[in-house]
């Protein structure tokens, strides 16, 4: 809070989903993983095949969370909404967990 406070500037609370990218060998081999990524609840993940045939998967989480506190070293928000930001953002990282 005291770093906030004296902040000028725009402040942002920002949580970042999971992101786990993976080279596979085989398009099998990513679909299979795909399917098990989908089907754990990581909605967002998917296959890419680079121009040389390069084969990534991506296991992507959808837990993510951008929020505003202050703008232009303006207090938008009161310590106790910037607590609760902090505990959905420890759940979320026990969801990713």
């Amino acid at each position: 809070m005291t770093a906030l406070e004296k902040a000028t500037g725009d402040v942002v609370f920002k949580f970042e989903p999971f992101v786990l990218h993976v080279l596979c060998q085989e398009l099998q081999d990513a679909q299979l993983l795909h399917s098990v990524a989908i089907d754990s609840g990581f909605r967002n993940s998917g296959i890419t095949v680079g121009k040389g045939g390069k084969i990534t998967m991506a296991v992507r989480s959808t837990h993510c969370l951008e929020v505003p506190l202050s703008h232009k070293g303006r207090l938008l928000v009161s310590e106790e909404y910037i607590e609760f930001l902090v505990h959905v953002a420890n759940q979320k990282m026990e969801e990713n967990i």
